[in-house]
Parts: C-alpha cells; sequence; structure tokens
C-alpha cells in the first residue's frame, strides 16, 4: 500500500506545524480502513491497515516528545493494533498456502490410486489406505484447523481492542494532542528548513 501524500508541508514552517500535518495524515490513513476492516474477509484491507499503523507508530516514535503525553501513550496503543494485525496477516498468509500443500498432495494421492486400480470399474474405500501421502493429510488438516481457529481468535480480539480505542477516543486524542502543541509552537521552534540545515 502506497503511503498517502501529505498536503500543505511548509518548509519555512514551525517544524511543530510539519509534523502535525504529517502524523494527521498518517492517523487519517490508519483510521480510514474502518469500516472495511472491521469486516473479517476483508483480508487486504487488514493488512493496509497494518501497514498504516506501522507509519504511524514511527512518526509518533519520533515526535512524541514534542506532542505530550498523549502522544507516548498512542505509540504503544498504535504498536499494539499493528502487532495484532499483523499476528492476524500471518494466519491468512499461512492459510492458503497450507491448503494449497494439501490441495497438492491429495491430488497426487488421487492420481496414484487411480493408477493403482488400473481397469477397475470402481476404487475400493479401502485403498486410501495405500495413499503415499496419507499419513500427511491428518496434520495438515489439523494445522489449517489451529490457524482458522487462531485467525477467528486474533480477528475478535482485533475487534474488542479498536471498539474499546473508539470508545477511549484514541483518534480524538491523538489529533487533540498534535494539534495542542502545533498551535502553541510559535516562538522558539525550529522551522523545518532551519532543521535541515543542522
Amino acid at each position: 500500500m502506497k503511503a498517502r501524500g501529505v498536503k500543505g508541508l511548509d518548509p519555512d514552517a514551525a517544524l511543530a506545524d510539519n509534523l502535525q500535518r504529517i502524523v494527521a495524515t498518517r492517523l487519517d490513513e490508519l483510521c480510514g480502513f474502518v469500516p472495511r476492516a472491521l469486516d473479517p474477509a476483508r483480508v487486504k484491507a487488514l493488512h493496509d491497515m497494518r501497514i498504516a499503523a506501522k507509519r504511524l507508530r514511527y512518526i509518533l516514535e519520533v515526535t512524541a516528545p514534542i506532542f505530550g503525553d498523549y502522544a507516548t501513550t498512542a505509540v504503544r496503543l498504535t504498536k499494539d493494533v499493528q502487532d495484532l494485525l499483523g499476528e492476524i496477516h500471518d494466519c491468512d498468509v499461512q492459510i492458503p498456502e497450507v491448503q494449497a500443500f494439501l490441495d497438492e498432495l491429495v491430488a497426487e494421492d488421487a492420481k496414484a490410486l487411480v493408477a493403482a486400480a488400473g481397469e477397475a470399474e470402481d476404487l475400493d474405500p479401502s485403498a486410501v489406505r495405500k495413499a503415499p501421502h496419507r499419513n500427511d493429510h491428518a496434520g495438515l488438516v489439523a494445522l489449517l484447523v489451529h490457524l482458522q481457529a487462531r485467525r477467528e481468535l486474533l480477528y475478535r480480539r482485533f475487534l474488542e481492542l479498536w471498539q474499546e480505542y473508539e470508545r477511549k477516543g484514541y483518534r480524538a486524542r491523538l489529533e487533540y494532542a498534535v494539534s495542542e502543541r502545533a498551535g502553541s509552537a510559535g516562538d522558539g521552534v525550529l522551522t523545518t528548513a532551519a532543521a535541515a540545515e543542522r
């Protein structure tokens, strides 16, 4: 996912003013994935939300001292969302890989049983005991069950976490923290151009 461009950056403005714009854009980018990410089937939206959380977290790690206590708290909160979405993404990557591998083994076993049946009119169900990968099937199915159940559990945790963030005003509080500091940053704050020269 390509990062959203930050509008209104001004090299002659106070550094805090430009940082406010960057944080606000990254926060809007993150929150913009709701409500799509609140649908468990929207795998891409969840993955993109994780990337947006990572971008917001990284800028907050650098700027939190400028924007105060809540910005510091928001670093941890944003990391928690990023980590949880990362665990969900791991499941979303692994589930189709395991399913594809299982499908491949099943197809190979089916071909082997057809070849072994020769000219028979039908296939005896007990022939499955001679399938080359018969011992692998149960393990792969168990892994699929585990991954799907884990994904569902993690997704529920994500929903609960995001609802908690909304209830506690995560977005509004971070917007306020950033705008408060940037709004009072007039005197004594380096401009972006001056900071770059140092």
